[in-house]
């Protein structure tokens, strides 16, 4: 028999045969909608994590309203994300991802381009219509919108989650326990990460020969910078990378080192670049580094609000409250903008007490030396 493909090579090549029905012909047009949508958004190319995150909310949506595209309105989209806000309390930005994923679908299933109109209503006597528009669409308003709750350590609450950290591996070892080794890889990517300001996957994908000389600095040796080479990137880019200095005390500097020529040997095999390995597999999971992070925080019973993500807060922080200069510090960080830097910033209120004093001198002295001038 003759094939007859349906709509051209972007409508995911749904393949019949001519003279035969689709033995389940909703799901598998729902699943060539899927095929072809991915392989658009490959060709505009967009990240497998992103891709597939887009696809679990279509499917979640489906499963959601019991219905495919070609039924689906806007009313179904109003009541959805009616529930998710009101009975499973997801965060605004949660929320604007879903959005945008069904808005991403809906362009690619309505557009003539791929000719998935003509085909459903062909099939089906109906046609998918956009069930996201400006009418129902969350607006980014603002330019960071994490929970206020969000903050920086505190310099007492820091050095406390290092210490609490640390004491864990000396207990573990105590006991004869072999869990004293991943407990002091977490350690040191705790630290490591304050040490120089860095993202959860920025961390857990750093490998040994990340590290190097600054030629300024000798007194860091082989640990004065670190190539970030999976740092945060734009949709449809790869991982942004930048060159972080070491700056903060000699103390994160010993500490890497002495994970990564004396420790680190123990728990990794041979062959694994990985800086930090896993006692299973080659590399740290996020989901292991948010675990263990929660699980001295909570043992120390300090704010929910801390996150790992405060380790990279209070980086920038202490480096602004050290003198560093703000432009060097949004080099660091790897921020577009200095706005975004800004926003990372949770000063102290000694360190503004002190700013507020030195301007008042500084005021005051010019004052009392125009008056003793006239």
């Amino acid at each position: 028999m003759r094939g007859r493909e349906v709509g051209d090579g972007a409508a995911a090549r749904l393949h019949l045969v001519d003279g035969v029905a689709l033995l389940r012909p909703d799901e598998q047009v729902f699943q060539a909608m899927l095929n072809g949508w991915r392989n658009q958004q490959l060709a505009r190319n967009l990240a497998f994590s992103t891709i597939e995150q887009r696809e679990r909310t279509v499917r979640a949506f489906v499963d959601y309203t019991n219905a495919f595209p070609w039924d689906w309105t806007p009313q179904f989209a109003d009541e959805w994300f009616a529930d998710l806000r009101a009975i499973r309390h997801c965060a605004r930005s949660t929320l604007r991802s879903y959005q945008d994923a069904l808005r991403s679908f809906g362009d690619y299933v309505t557009s003539s381009a791929y000719e998935w109109p003509a085909e459903c209503e062909r099939r089906f006597g109906t046609f998918p219509v956009p069930v996201i528009h400006d009418g129902n669409a969350a607006v980014h308003v603002q330019e960071i919108e994490a929970s206020p709750t969000k903050r920086a350590f505190t310099v007492e609450e820091l050095q406390a989650f290092f210490d609490y950290a640390d004491d864990q591996v000396l207990k573990a070892r105590g006991a004869g326990r072999k869990g004293w080794l991943p407990a002091f890889r977490d350690a040191t990517l705790f630290k490591s990460a304050y040490a120089y300001g860095l993202r959860r996957n920025e961390a857990r994908m750093l490998d040994t020969v990340d590290f190097g000389r600054n030629p300024h600095e000798p007194k860091f040796g082989e640990f004065g910078r670190v190539r970030v080479r999976f740092g945060k990137a734009k949709k449809g880019s790869p991982p942004k990378q930048r060159t972080v200095m070491t700056v903060v005390p000699l103390w994160s500097v010993l500490v890497v080192q002495e994970w990564v020529e004396t420790v680190r040997p123990l728990l990794a095999v041979e062959g694994n670049s990985a800086l930090w390995p896993s006692e299973r597999g080659p590399r740290i999971g996020l989901a292991r580094i948010d675990r263990r992070f929660a699980t001295y925080r909570d043992a120390l019973g300090l704010d929910p609000g801390l996150d790992f993500h405060s380790l990279r807060r209070s980086y920038a922080t202490y480096l602004i409250e050290d003198g560093y200069d703000p432009l060097f510090v949004q080099f660091q960080l790897g921020h577009e903008h200095a706005s975004t830097t800004s926003l990372y910033t949770c000063v102290s209120s000694d360190f503004r007490v002190r700013t507020m004093r030195r301007a008042l001198g500084q005021a005051v002295n010019a004052a009392l030396n125009v008056k003793g001038s006239i």
